[in-house]
């Protein structure tokens, strides 16, 4: 895919790449240079915020890492028992 660098600098992303990340008039990317290249993140800070606060726990569980282990059994991060 390609896109071409308009006068003022502004670039229009392909309908494939705005639907594959649910983009629409008015999302925020971040733009990052990583070397030669632009990398566009799909900025999901906004999501994020409406969300935190509106799940609760599994009662017994006190920490999101407990439950993440709950879930998944033991991080690689944890201590080894012995």
């Amino acid at each position: 895919m390609e896109a071409t660098v308009a006068e003022r600098g502004q670039i229009t992303l392909p309908k494939a790449v705005r639907d594959a990340l649910g983009l629409v008039k008015g999302s925020v990317l971040k733009v990052e240079l990583d070397g030669g290249r632009i990398v566009l993140r799909k900025d999901v800070s906004e999501a994020l915020r409406k969300v935190r606060g509106k799940f609760k726990l599994v009662d017994g569980l006190t920490t999101t890492d407990e439950a993440l282990r709950a879930i998944r059994g033991r991080a690689p991060s944890d201590p080894v028992d012995q």
